[in-house]
């Protein structure tokens, strides 16, 4: 919704400025969108005085002007056809800039001449359409004065309604609002009736079924005789074309004038093109309608037509139709103002799919009792700018019943608002939005809502009225009670499931579901197949037996994969895996397996198939999310007879086994007809230690030493049988003070070597937290390494 500061205080007494009243709109829940106010642009503007226009000497629809901008003359070259001597124009002054354009004005020459500002059409100063020439200013205007000083400049405002707020649709209904929030006085405006002065040879009528179901409940006309239709007065035309409407005619424009002003639409007919009487009545089925847009419409027996005893002449609430509209040619002239039902506008223009300033404005709910008032007030204003003689006015119907009683408890306004105020302050700005309040001393009011706010039903919308003319900004902002919180209702074990999963995820596996049920040939070669773990009657002849291990299914969908163009995979899957056929004989185990390659192949890397340390790297990944020790598990050779031999292994922790993995044995990919290498894993959830419910310490903070750590490297000779993993583990024990890393980080095996011996490197990371190491000291920490190592594992210090 837009309007004007001045149209505005047509409505409101109130000296407040643009800023207050945006800010008293956006306070009410009326947002202010934008302000558009003029004056700043047009400061640089200022009245000039043509004194002498003559002939370009080289151009024919130019003229060479002397204008005198009052300190003093200037040359302007002028193109208007209005340009001419004793002329009050709008005068831009080199430097200004152009609103319009937003160009910054210079002098220049012109077909040789020289021009020394420009005179301005209303476009280009912002303030209109009209282009066709120069502005022309009163001729009473002080010469060198500031434009705006003798221009009704009129700041615009934009505001976004609410759906339930049709009454500030209209400008009246704004300024009602801003007077019951203590921001000025209502003035008073009354429409008096105007007398006919001669029946109206048009009869109204409204179909039974229209009125009875609601659709069209009243229908109000008057005939105006003898009016001269042409372009609406600067006034009306200025109003219009600042909140973006185009002037039409002064009998179009009247309408919209009506429509924004009183948040009422009209529409008026030339009554010469009328046969016989005007109906509201339903259409008929494929009926056609030629609307003012241009377009030809086809309506359903649900929508509303507004017809004479010929055919049908507009869209109920929607939109006129262009053989009845009115024209330069209109003398005679019929005005309707009706009332539609809400929602049968809304499904109208949706199935038609017009969107129309009526639409809008019906389908949110007119003033039922407006009608009336609507015909007078355009009757009133067609007569003052286009003349003319009235007919009586014509009703069919009445308005629908909307008159109710609220019952209002002002004590809800603090429950549900949060603010305190005080009963006769309520009661005040209730009566100031038009209700009609009886209190008869009780806990409970009687509220009775005025016509235009149809919004107004139940209590709660009188407690919303109160808090927003008190101010939305002024309800303090206070925490909701926070409930207790409900103990969590997940076991430690299935919180560690779910964090398992997401880990694997992480990783860059995909997670799948497969059958709890395989082949037994599967089952077999993975431990499985036993009498009891077979199916009495499986799905499928080849489920036969309930799986041992969740890795022939998921290698069985890599190669699946593999088949369809897609080898490189990574799977895991969650779920029990089987060794027995009673209740309890299955354990939660997560697998993974990864085919294929490690990386897709890039020019800056040499891809590879994966191996058996990809996937140790992702299980002890998982295990570290669990919770476990990692730097505690033992790792050793002893895999199933499904995984390869030397390429395989199981962790432990004391004497269980936590997880198992390997590369699978090429066998068992020959078996499941799939190509390698693939790796695989299974971790054993239900064996994995729980974190205490309760730990018996907290953690101990993030303690960064301010020394720089010294690295040391070490090659032992062991023999070959000695694991990776006794040596890593013996020098970490040398000094656990110090030494805070060991990573092996080359192997050799070869001729310059012993037969059955191998050489291990390690980068020992030593770190002190409270001085610098000296030689001595590092020295004496690489020896406590080396004896223990010795100690551990026999090896020796390679020369």
């Amino acid at each position: 919704m837009k309007f004007t500061v001045g149209w505005l205080r047509e409505h409101l007494e109130t000296d407040a400025p643009v800023s207050v009243i945006a800010e008293r709109l956006t306070a009410l829940g009326l947002e202010v969108e934008s302000v558009v106010d003029p004056t700043p642009a047009l400061a640089p503007f200022v009245v000039g005085h043509v004194l002498n226009a003559a002939p370009h000497p080289d151009a024919d629809r130019l003229r060479v002007c002397r204008v005198d901008s009052g300190s003093g003359e200037l040359q302007i070259v002028c193109g208007a056809p209005n340009a001419r001597a004793g002329l009050k124009v709008a005068l831009a002054l080199p430097g200004a800039v152009i609103p319009a354009t937003g160009d910054r004005l210079k002098t220049g020459k012109i077909r040789g001449v020289e021009s020394q500002g420009m005179m301005c059409s209303a476009r280009e100063l912002g303030l209109g359409e009209g282009h066709e020439g120069i502005m022309e200013l009163p001729v009473d205007a002080p010469t060198g004065a500031p434009l705006v000083s003798v221009l009704p400049v009129d700041p615009m405002i934009e505001i976004a309604v609410t759906p339930n707020r049709a009454d500030a649709l209209g400008v009246r209904g704004i300024a009602r609002d801003l007077a019951a929030a203590g921001l000025g006085q209502l003035k008073p405006d009354p429409v008096e009736p105007v007398p006919g002065l001669f029946p109206c040879p048009i009869a109204v009528t409204l179909a039974p079924d229209t009125q009875e179901s609601g659709a069209c409940t009243q229908f109000v006309g008057r005939l105006i005789r003898n009016v001269r239709n042409g372009e609406s007065p600067d006034w009306l035309k200025a109003r219009l074309t600042a909140v973006g409407l185009r002037p039409i005619s002064a009998l179009v424009d009247i309408t919209n004038l009506v429509s924004l002003d009183r948040a009422r639409p009209l529409h008026v007919f030339d009554a010469d093109r009328l046969q016989g009487a005007i109906h509201a009545r339903f259409a008929t089925e494929g009926e056609t309608l030629l609307a003012l847009d241009g377009q030809s419409y086809t309506l359903s027996p649900s929508m509303v037509v507004i017809a004479d005893d010929a055919r049908a002449l507009g869209i109920g609430g929607v939109m006129g139709g262009e053989e009845s509209g009115c024209s330069a040619e209109t003398v005679t002239v019929f005005v309707e103002s009706a009332y539609f039902a809400p929602e049968r506008i809304a499904a109208t223009g949706r199935a038609l799919g017009i969107e129309s300033d009526a639409r809008y404005r019906f389908e949110r709910g007119v003033d039922p009792e407006s009608a009336v008032m609507g015909a007078e007030l355009a009757t009133r204003l067609i007569l003052d700018l286009c003349g003319g003689e009235p007919s009586e006015l014509v009703i069919a119907g009445a308005p629908p019943a909307w008159m109710r009683t609220i019952a209002f408890r002002p004590e809800r306004v603090e429950a549900l608002g949060g603010v305190s105020i005080p009963r006769p302050a309520m009661i005040t700005m209730l009566e100031a939005l038009g209700c009609v309040v009886t209190d008869n001393g009780g806990p409970v009011l009687a509220v009775q809502p005025p016509s235009w706010r149809v919004d107004l039903t139940g209590e709660h919308d009188l407690v919303e009225e109160v808090i927003r003319l008190h101010g939305f900004d002024a309800v303090p902002a206070v925490p909701l009670p926070r409930p207790p919180q409900p103990p969590s209702v997940l076991t430690a074990a299935q919180r560690r499931m779910v964090a398992v999963k997401r880990r694997l995820a992480t990783l860059g596996l995909c997670e799948a579901v497969t059958w709890s049920f395989m082949p037994s040939a599967w089952a077999e070669a993975f431990g499985g197949g036993q009498a009891a773990l077979r199916l009495a009657n499986p799905i499928s002849s080849d489920l036969d037996a309930m799986r041992p291990s969740i890795l022939p299914a998921l290698v069985a969908a890599a190669g699946r994969n593999a088949a369809r163009g897609f080898p490189d995979l990574g799977l895991f899957e969650v779920g029990p895996r089987f060794h027995g056929g009673e209740p309890g004989q299955q354990t939660l185990v997560a697998a993974l397996i990864r085919a294929g390659a490690r990386a897709p192949r890039h020019w800056q890397t040499a891809t590879r198939p994966v191996n058996v340390f990809d996937i140790k790297a992702d299980v002890l990944a998982v295990l570290e999310t669990a919770g476990v020790p990692v730097a505690n598990l033992q790792i050793t050779a002893d895999a199933p007879a499904w995984f390869h031999p030397g390429r395989s292994g199981q962790m432990r922790l004391g004497p269980k086994v936590l997880a198992t993995f390997g590369e699978l044995h090429p066998s068992v990919l020959e078996l499941l007809d799939v190509k390698g290498p693939v790796v695989g894993a299974e971790i054993d959830l239900d064996i994995l230690p729980l974190p205490k419910a309760r730990p018996t310490r907290a953690r101990a903070p993030l303690s960064l030493s301010p020394f720089q750590p010294v690295g040391r490297d070490f090659a032992f000779v062991v023999e070959e049988a000695v694991s990776a993993e006794a040596v890593i583990r013996a020098a970490r024990g040398a000094d656990r003070a110090l030494i805070v890393d060991v990573q092996v980080f080359d192997v050799y095996q070869g001729d310059r070597l012993e037969a059955g011996r191998k050489s291990l490197a390690l980068a020992v990371t030593l770190q002190p937290t409270d001085h610098t190491l000296s030689e001595t000291e590092i020295e004496a920490v690489s020896s406590k390494v080396i004896a223990a190592v010795t100690k551990a594992t026999g090896g020796t210090l390679r020369a």
